[in-house]
């Protein structure tokens, strides 16, 4: 149990996470190819914007803007299940390869089917999944060590490995793709945010209000999973169902964000070890505030990225790496 400094601890620091969320979240809508000044912002909101202000809002600013906060919730509590399960610091979806998995998956579903249908959006992230629950299979399965588990530094570089293969046979099917498809695939790679219609929103919404609360549900039992198996076995968890179940909640997390949002890695591994670091291991404490940072991260990244370089723009997968690989590797060189 927290004692009443550490819950109140908690409690600023989600209260502040979420003040920054929206600040963030006002930025990113105001700032843009066709900017909007606070004040034609409100009146919008408030159902008083002129028809350009509402189409730039409500049709082409507030979708991506959704999408790219579920998207790093996803990210950022599937990181921090792969983290506590393995008991290994360095885990992402990214970094592991399912999102590899699942954009192998959805480059073959783009093969054969169109994704500018509604119903298709829906299905996507179906596919998405099958690709990561299946790389996840075979990682835990190369990675485990009869008699020792899963060993952590295997882990990373069976992961690291088949990540790599992953994509390059995801580069070889696109080849083989129409000219507008392998420009999405190309963009899809590179971690920029696609979804940018309520369709894509509605696609990943169900995700995101399942599973994360799910997850929340049991906190204990990640709490549990962290200390010594036969604690574990002591207090009554049965560790290998939990750990198998955990692990289907953290691959369906990660396969739906990337199918709407793209090959985004490392928002899984920085926001579960911020928050970490502010509000203490204890999962019940750290999730939420993860979810939080997730979202703020990968909305900033999207936001500078629009900016830098409009209206184009940077990948916010682009702008994520370059935060996360010195980061990925500061945690490699102190583990």
């Amino acid at each position: 149990m927290m004692n009443a400094r550490q819950m109140k601890r908690v409690r600023v620091t989600t209260i502040a996470a979420i003040f920054l969320l929206i600040a963030v979240f006002i930025i990113s809508v105001a700032t843009g190819f066709a900017s909007l000044t606070p004040s034609e912002l409100f009146r919008t909101i408030l159902g008083q914007g002129t028809p350009r202000e509402n189409l730039i809002l409500f049709e082409f600013r507030l979708p991506r803007i959704v999408v790219a906060i579920l998207a790093g919730m996803g990210l950022a509590v599937s990181g921090a299940i792969l983290q506590s399960i393995t008991k290994n610091p360095l885990s992402d979806p990214g970094i592991l390869g399912i999102n590899a998995g699942a954009g192998l998956m959805v480059v073959v579903y783009i093969m054969f089917f169109t994704v500018e249908t509604s119903s298709s959006l829906y299905v996507l992230p179906l596919f998405a999944l099958a690709g990561g629950m299946v790389t996840a299979f075979v990682i835990y399965i190369m990675s485990y060590i009869k008699g020792e588990g899963v060993e952590p530094t295997r882990l990373v570089l069976v992961g690291v490995g088949l990540a790599a293969a992953l994509y390059g046979a995801t580069l070889t099917l696109s080849t083989r793709l129409e000219m507008e498809d392998y420009s999405f695939m190309a963009n899809w790679m590179a971690g920029r945010i696609w979804g940018d219609d309520w369709t894509f929103v509605l696609s990943l919404l169900p995700w995101i209000l399942i599973l994360i609360p799910l997850t929340l549900f049991k906190s204990n039992v990640l709490n549990t999973l962290n200390l010594h198996e036969n604690v574990s076995i002591g207090v009554g968890v049965n560790a290998g169902r939990e750990r198998i179940v955990l692990i289907m909640i953290a691959v369906a997390l990660a396969s739906a964000s990337v199918a709407v949002s793209g090959g985004i890695a490392f928002v899984g591994l920085m926001a579960p070890h911020i928050a970490r670091s502010l509000v203490g291991p204890r999962h019940q404490a750290f999730l939420p505030v993860a979810a939080l940072i997730g979202a703020i991260l990968l909305l900033t990244a999207d936001t500078i990225g629009r900016v830098i370089l409009d209206p184009s723009g940077i990948p916010a997968g682009i702008i994520v790496t370059i935060i996360g690989a010195p980061y990925f590797m500061y945690l490699l060189a102190r583990k």
